[in-house]
């Protein structure tokens, strides 16, 4: 995979994959750090990769500028937490502790430590919804699991598995529900079709409020970052 650059300032670092499978140029700029991928077939010389992603500075920049300005997890910073936007405090105690406006995370490690709590609280809620969900269309599912995915908030196997991002746990329960009724929804119809979106509405009801708040603030999601060192 390759190294370079559009010219101009700041520089923008391209990272350049040429793939067997793609039939076509494509650029993808990753949420979760910025990174722009430029994507080529395998026939497609890279100059004209490189002519292409120019042709698309504008797009970039803009695309860049817009996305949403990491937040080191760490004491004094600020979270959503079920959408309530909460301030990491030190715990007097040994356990994580969710206050109204705050959450208290024991001193060391501090971001893993909230990392796993955030976790676990996703499965605890996802696991109620689920389960509510499919009983009610009589349906069960084999398995839940969770994953940081960048590119879907759930999905649901042909074998009844159901995968969701953990990082729901950080939007409105409304929007986490219907992540979950729209999964255990696909245990009946593995599919977009009219007969889905009915059985969607059947167990959750109109979701056209939570799927618009995925789509404007569902990047907001991936800017925390849990992994990074305090500056």
């Amino acid at each position: 995979m390759g190294k370079h650059a559009l010219p101009g300032t700041p520089p923008v670092p391209l990272r350049l994959r040429k793939s067997a499978r793609a039939r076509r140029i494509s650029l993808r700029i990753s949420q979760l750090d910025g990174r722009v991928t430029l994507t080529y077939p395998v026939g497609v010389p890279e100059s004209e990769a490189l002519s292409f992603a120019r042709t698309k500075e504008e797009w970039i920049r803009q695309h860049l500028q817009d996305r949403p300005e990491t937040a080191v997890v760490q004491f004094g910073q600020r979270i959503p937490i079920e959408g309530i936007v909460r301030r990491i405090v030190p715990a007097k105690g040994r356990r994580v502790q969710l206050m109204a406006d705050e959450v208290a995370v024991p001193e060391g490690a501090e971001a893993r430590r909230l990392a796993r709590f955030l976790k676990e609280l996703a499965r605890d809620r996802l696991i109620g919804a689920c389960d509510d969900y499919a009983a009610m269309l009589g349906r069960s599912y084999s398995t839940l699991g969770l994953r940081d995915t960048r590119s879907r908030w759930g999905s649901c196997s042909s074998q009844g598995g159901l995968m969701f991002s953990w990082r729901l746990i950080l939007a409105p329960s409304e929007v986490l529900r219907y992540v979950a009724a729209h999964e255990v929804a696909h245990l009946v119809e593995m599919n977009h079709s009219p007969a889905f979106w009915e059985q969607v509405e059947s167990i959750f009801g109109p979701c056209q409020q939570p799927r618009r708040w995925l789509r404007d603030n569902g990047a907001e999601l991936h800017r925390y970052r849990f992994d990074a060192k305090p500056s």
